[in-house]
């Protein structure tokens, strides 16, 4: 008996969260605002779908993220505004002249708790927000990686709620190495090996054909 009353609460659940997150939508029978796909159909994904398809989120998180933001994102004008709500924003704590970093704080306990598990299954994806935590938890550890990670994931999140088009799109993991300077990376290079006592002249190489 127990077991089905918990089917029948799940099912009324997920058709909840189907209505409520498919944007201008008429639940009472009309189509969701949107542009025929490639596919010829058209509407919109709902978001616990469009959630789903980031790593780490899975449908469970998904609907638990949507339960607790809500499908609107007006109270949250920027994604800043909503990451600094979840107590996820870094803090800077001043004291005679120094800075030093604080605790993030506590914020929705049930938000946090269901994005950092999110995040730590991310992590160990090949993935941009996987790279992004094997890149930051060699100097910050892993406590202060999993939580930039779950920082990166809410602002997706915003981003999929404000925008009801908006789909998810890896960046991949070698996003962070294509953006970075290849003067100011030769420049450092060059520093690590003249450290190590090797003198080192640079010529210029030749063009691909």
């Amino acid at each position: 008996m127990i077991t089905g009353q918990v089917d029948d609460l799940s099912q009324r659940i997920t058709a909840k969260l189907a209505q409520i997150s498919l944007p201008e939508a008429d639940v009472a029978g009309g189509q969701p605002r949107g542009t025929p796909g490639e596919t010829g159909e058209v509407g919109l994904l709902p978001l616990v779908e469009r959630f789903d398809e980031g790593p780490g989120t899975g449908r469970t998180a998904a609907e638990v993220i949507l339960a607790e933001l809500g499908p609107n994102m007006r109270v949250f004008p920027t994604s800043g505004h909503l990451v600094s709500w979840a107590k996820l924003a870094p803090r800077t704590i001043q004291s005679g002249g120094t800075n030093t970093s604080g605790p993030t704080g506590h914020g929705n306990p049930w938000l946090k708790g269901v994005i950092g598990e999110a995040a730590m299954a991310a992590a160990r994806t090949d993935t941009f927000l996987g790279a992004r935590y094997r890149r930051l938890v060699k100097h910050r550890g892993h406590k202060k990686a999993v939580v930039a990670v779950a920082r990166s994931m809410l602002v997706i999140v915003w981003h999929l709620i404000n925008d009801p088009t908006a789909r998810f799109e890896d960046l991949g993991p070698d996003h962070h190495q294509r953006l970075v300077n290849p003067v100011r990376k030769t420049r450092d290079l060059v520093r690590q090996l003249e450290a190590l006592g090797h003198a080192v002249t640079l010529a210029p190489g030749e063009a691909e054909a």
